[in-house]
């Protein structure tokens, strides 16, 4: 077994003879012992009785010199390292007095130096060593090695040379051990090179067998070969193996026992044919044949079987007059019954946990034995040696145990090393700024646990490992701790395979690395600033906001909103369902409000980027101020994918934070019948998975609509939402349809079930007059059925309709907090509560705490100010291009991003020649989004209305264009526009029913295990979410990969630049707060377009690297198509690509895809004008295009 690892710190080193007399070597009492001694190593030289011996010279690297320096400065010996030159920066180096370089610069190869025997002879010598301790792995099995260190008059700290060469072969090992009638596994005699002398082994002895090499350890070298077929390929594999890392490509071959235990026993022997055990270890936890875990002592192993097994080994050793330390190793199987294996002879791994049980420093005692010592004047007799309580070891690499342990390299970012009673660290290059190369093994420290019983030592284990904090690079701890709490290594019963027997121990929970992800993020936003999409500016406020008082209506007392408000609307709900909900909303006299300031208010002043916390910061006020609302509507529609999209959040995790701070209020959501949340439809079974989802995380009131008014695309999501258990509001989107539409729509509507019905201006169109008249009609003839309003105040004349209705026979209407309420938000809240104050229709909210509330928003209205659209006062214009309110924002930041801004006037109308074009459609999301993408794609390339008809088979339309023609988003009233549908398709297909008919059903088994493969786990929510949105979905878990959970982060830090010097707080969760302060932004490395940032992070300095977007983005400008060239394909709009679907030389026909372009949320495709071979391909995934940008070449 090589050994690969990093050691503990050293125990208390074994003290010299009692007798002053009893000396060893050549010792000279009088050489140092001078009172003027000026240095430390001076002073204990002084006292020591092996003084004689001045320096000794470690021929390893990582964590072993470490480890034996320790030991060599408590012998008072000077220490000397080695080193290759890639390892200059290594902190063995740093550890020792004296430090050399092997070689020079590109002599050897990083391995290679470590095995260049001659020159570190040379070094020990030309720097006055006395003593050369090789640790273990590279030279410290090699004969040649050991007997020339000797022939150059130094002393191996070893066994002796003949008796590593004995031993070494692990084919004369097994001679040795029949000769000492120690049990052996069948094997061959000696080692073998053909495949015939295998083959022979195995038709005498069967299968299992396992293959080793005969010269090395470690894993290296070695397979298990289960039946005949698989002998060959597996016997050239191992011997080539074994050469390569040998030099020696003989192997041997021995029957292979299963589920075994690997037991070993530490010996010390001294060069007076004495040789002690310091007892067993347990090193069964093996991967690959490589140890990972280990225990001392083996925790159920028989008594009668450790004797006979101890005795073995110690018999071993002295046949061999063997000195210094070695192990001789052991397999047991199912039955107790043990097979000696080899004996390697040198200090192991994990040495230490030896060291612990039996509190004797091994390498004091190598060093001092080295010198001559016998083991009875280190009083180190068998009679003297015992075992107290259990130690584990655990090897931490820098390995990923989800990628088959593949080796991680990088910069190690963060370094937290664990601690405290009990615990011991053996380190080698594990510290903060260490670079992990591919070089070497993949060890950064081993952790050594010690307890009275072994429960006790395991727990400390797994609190050790939970105290570490390594960033940078991927560790095995969240496998080690998998492993440590597997029942079956709790009961102490593994054996040399479990860890490939067990796939279930690599079902992880790994550390979040919350902390390191969010500093990657506020450094990238310190150098970059926010890269949040629509955002220009910085906040216009920036300062801490002001919490309101809340006075108790009854006494005048301010109000304890420390918790929740009990009383509420949605109690009824609760206790008596959705029927006797909407029965007591319209037994109600007033008219009740529903606050959008927490949906549709935000989405249409602030583009949606209103953040969960803003939301969760006033939430528990809201819930006693608006304790009377019929509801907070504060999610779905576009809350659902820019919660996401943009703000990289989760609209679920939202959803059931904010249902925890306010259990008293309804919430309602908007519901866009077949489509779900999503802007086209889907299968039927997605539409209901994602209902029941919304209901079990705390939805209530579910508001659907269809954007056509297509009465089966309704029927939908009206079916779902009363399968899911919610209360369903049926939705008449108004339009200018004549009434006796209005009421047959409403007809089919309440046929259906719903509890409610609701009438949703989108565009704010509505006029006090025909308020009365259409809300009178459906009072009328729905007397008993709840009726709910809402509008946009784009005309100014919302809080003028909103009275009208309630006064027509309306239950509820639409209104948002003041500050942020008019134009294309809702009416002010503060408005409608005066004009109803004091008569039968009072809302029976308090007003004082209704503008205390307000206080709060027009602060967080200036933290968003980066988001403003500009927009001034009330728009009468609306009643001409209908623009929705909550589409009107969106459209503004959209004509922006794609150079547009100017042309505002052009593209409102353009909307309304967008709109007839597509036959007068109802305007509701997503069929807004539609109008709108035509509209800004008729400015974007100057199409007049006629032009549009005239080109439209020529013209690469928007995605979403296409999709209502296809009929993805249903019916209108009225039918597809023709001969433009037609001529926009190009023929593709043409849905005459409703999508869902054609639409497979969702395969939510496949989305499972694709998430669970992609993104190591998921939830039921999260598969909603990715059947609604897919790409948008995956691009939100990558983030959240690389940036962690950034909802937790005020929203300050989140769309501004933090000022050198600043502090400020995070709190990760309850009782975890982060205290950061931005420190210093680093140079540009004109080499890698990077800059370093320093954060102080709890009183730590944290670095954080960061690509500097400027520097690493190219200003080139590209060469424009020409438009009177046929040949040449141009960027229809200004946009970014995201995807490319042909190369150059690609044959294409006309109509086929070639790149999709993307701006905000418009996706199109650029498709080929005629058929031809694609050259002169001049974009790629990721590139910003303007429009008209030469996209390529197409040559007939």
């Amino acid at each position: 077994m090589a050994d690969t690892a990093d050691p503990p710190t050293a125990s208390p080193p074994q003290q010299p003879p009692h007798n002053k007399n009893e000396t060893w070597g050549t010792a000279h009492p009088d050489g140092e012992t001078h009172a003027s001694a000026n240095t430390v190593h001076q002073r204990l030289r002084a006292n020591s009785s092996i003084m004689q011996l001045k320096k000794i010279l470690v021929a390893n690297r990582g964590e072993i010199p470490i480890r034996i320096f320790r030991t060599a400065h408590e012998l008072s010996l000077q220490t000397v390292a080695v080193f290759s030159y890639e390892d200059r920066l290594s902190m063995h180096r740093q550890k020792a007095d004296e430090a050399y370089v092997i070689g020079k610069k590109g002599q050897y190869t990083p391995v290679q130096a470590y095995l260049a025997g001659d020159e570190i002879i040379k070094i020990a010598k030309e720097h006055d060593c006395s003593l050369i301790h090789p640790g273990y792995g590279f030279l410290s099995e090699n004969y040649e090695f050991a007997k020339k260190v000797e022939e150059a008059g130094l002393i191996w700290v070893g066994p002796s040379p003949d008796t590593i060469n004995a031993l070494g072969d692990k084919v004369s090992a097994r001679k040795l051990a029949m000769k000492c009638d120690v049990p052996c596994v069948p094997g061959t005699p000696g080692p073998v090179a053909k495949f015939e002398e295998v083959k022979s082994f195995t038709d005498e002895h069967g299968f299992p067998i396992i293959i080793k090499a005969a010269f090395g350890g470690g894993g290296r070298g070695m397979r298990v070969v289960w039946k005949q077929e698989e002998l060959k390929d597996n016997f050239e594999r191992a011997t080539s193996e074994a050469k390569s890392a040998f030099g020696n490509g003989t192997v041997f071959v021995e029957r292979f026992l299963y589920r075994p235990k690997h037991i070993e026993v530490q010996l010390l022997g001294d060069n007076h044919g004495n040789v002690v055990h310091l007892y067993e270890r347990d090193c069964s936890v093996q991967r690959r044949h490589q140890k990972v875990v280990e225990l001392a002592p083996a925790k159920d192993l028989p008594q009668e079987t450790r004797d006979k097994i101890l005795n073995d080994a110690v018999k071993l050793a002295k046949s061999v007059n063997y000195r210094n330390a070695g192990t001789a190793e052991f397999l047991v199987d199912q039955e107790n019954r043990y097979y000696f294996i080899e004996i390697n002879p040198r200090i192991q791994v994990e040495h230490t946990i030896t060291e612990e049980i039996t509190g004797i420093d091994i390498v004091a005692a190598q060093i001092q034995i080295a010198a001559g010592a016998s083991l009875q004047q280190l009083g180190l007799t068998q009679d003297r040696i015992s075992t107290r309580g259990f130690a584990i070891q655990c090897r931490i690499t820098t390995e990923d145990p989800s990628q088959a342990f593949k080796p991680d390299t990088g910069k190690i970012e963060v370094y937290r090393s664990a601690g405290g009673n009990g615990v011991r660290l053996d380190g080698g290059n594990g510290f903060a700024g260490a670079i992990i190369t591919p070089h070497y093994d993949s060890m950064l420290v081993k952790c050594t646990c010690h307890g009275s019983t072994y429960e006790i030592a395991r727990r400390k284990m797994l609190r050790a490992l939970v105290e570490f904090r390594i960033r940078g690079v991927k560790t095995n701890i969240p496998f080690l701790a998998s492993l440590l709490t597997h029942p079956t290594f709790i009961d102490s019963e593994c054996w040399t395979t479990f860890i490939d027997d067990t796939p279930e121990l690599f079902t992880l929970i790994g550390s979040q690395n919350r902390a390191q992800k969010l500093l990657a993020y506020l450094g990238d936003l310190a150098v970059n600033g926010s890269q949040i999409k629509g955002q220009i500016g910085e906040s216009k406020f920036q300062g801490d906001i002001l919490m309101p008082t809340l006075l108790d209506p009854q006494t005048d007392k301010p109000l304890d909103v420390s918790t929740p408000c009990k009383t509420g609307w949605r109690n009824i709900l609760v206790s008596e369902g959705p029927a006797a909900f909407a029965k007591a909303i319209r037994k109600n006299k007033g008219c009740l409000i529903m606050d959008t300031t927490w949906r549709d208010a935000h989405q249409s002043l602030l583009a949606t980027r209103m953040r969960t916390v803003d939301l969760c910061n006033i939430a528990l006020h809201t819930s006693h101020a608006l304790s009377n609302a019929f509801a907070l509507e504060n999610w779905g529609g576009a809350t659902f994918d820019v919660a996401m999209r943009f703000l990289y959040e989760d609209p679920w995790d939202r959803l059931r934070k904010m249902r925890k701070l306010v259990p008293n209020i309804p919430f309602q959501m908007l519901l866009r019948g077949a489509n779900g949340v999503a802007y086209s439809s889907l299968p039927d079974n997605a539409i209901y998975h994602f209902c029941d989802q919304a209901k079990k995380n705390g939805m209530d009131i579910f508001r659907v609509f269809d954007a056509l008014n297509d009465v089966e695309q309704l029927e939908v999501g009206v079916k779902a939402v009363l399968k899911a258990g919610g209360v369903c509001e049926g939705t008449n989107p108004k339009k200018k349809y004549n009434l006796e539409y209005y009421l047959n729509l409403a007809d089919k509507i309440v046929k259906m079930g719903v509890h409610i019905i609701a009438i949703k201006d989108m565009a704010g169109v509505l006029k006090p007059r025909a308020a009365t008249l259409l809300v009178g009609h459906i009072r009328e003839k729905y007397p008993d059925l709840p009726i709910h309003v809402h509008t946009h105040d784009s005309a100014g004349t919302g809080v003028a309709s909103m009275v009208a209705c309630a006064q027509a026979g309306a239950d509820a209407v639409d209104a948002a907090t003041d500050s942020m309420s008019g134009m294309t938000s809702q009416p002010s809240i503060g408005a409608i509560m005066a004009s109803l104050e004091g008569g039968d229709l009072d809302p029976g909210l308090d007003a004082h705490n209704l503008r205390q509330i307000d206080h709060y928003w027009a602060q967080v209205r200036l933290l968003y100010s980066p988001f403003e659209a500009g927009l001034t006062g009330p728009d009468p214009e609306v009643y001409e291009h209908e623009i929705p309110g909550g589409q009107l924002t969106n459209l503004l930041f959209q004509a922006a991003q794609q150079g547009l801004g100017s042309q505002w006037a052009q593209t409102k109308k353009a909307y309304e020649q967008a709109n007839d074009l597509l036959g007068d459609i109802v305007k509701v999301t997503p069929t807004s989004k539609v109008v709108g993408d035509l509209a800004q794609f008729m400015v974007s390339n100057n199409l007049t209305y006629q032009d549009t008809i005239d080109k439209a088979d020529q013209l690469d339309f928007p995605s979403s264009v296409l999709e209502f023609f296809e009929g993805l988003m249903g019916q209108p009233y009225g039918g597809f526009p023709e001969p433009l549908r037609t001529k926009a398709l190009r023929g593709r297909r043409k849905m005459d029913k409703r999508p869902g008919l054609y639409l497979e059903p969702m395969d939510f088994d496949g989305i499972r295990t694709k998430l669970k493969e992609q993104f190591g786990g998921c939830s039921e929510t999260d598969v909603s979410s990715y059947a609604m949105y897919p790409k948008v979905f995956e691009d939100y878990k990558k983030f959240t990969q690389k940036f962690g959970d950034l909802s937790v982060l005020p929203t300050k830090y989140f769309l501004n630049r933090p000022q050198i010097g600043e502090e400020f707080n995070v709190e990760l969760e309850k009782g975890k707060v982060l205290i950061l302060k931005l420190l210093a932004v680093g140079p540009l490395s004109e080499q890698t377009g990077q800059r370093e940032v320093f954060y102080e992070m709890n009183g730590e300095v944290r670095q954080v690297t960061v690509d500097d977007s400027k520097a690493a983005v190219e200003n080139k400008s590209r060469p424009k198509a020409d438009v009177g060239d046929s040949s040449q394909v141009g960027a229809p709009m200004s946009g970014v690509v995201v995807e490319v679907r042909v190369k150059d030389g690609t044959e294409v026909s006309k109509g086929d895809p070639i790149a999709v372009l993307s701006a905000m949320k418009m996706e199109m495709v650029i498709s080929a004008p005629h058929s031809g071979k694609i050259g002169s391909l001049g974009v790629k995934e990721g590139d910003s295009v303007d429009g008209q940008d030469l996209v390529c070449k197409i040559v007939k």
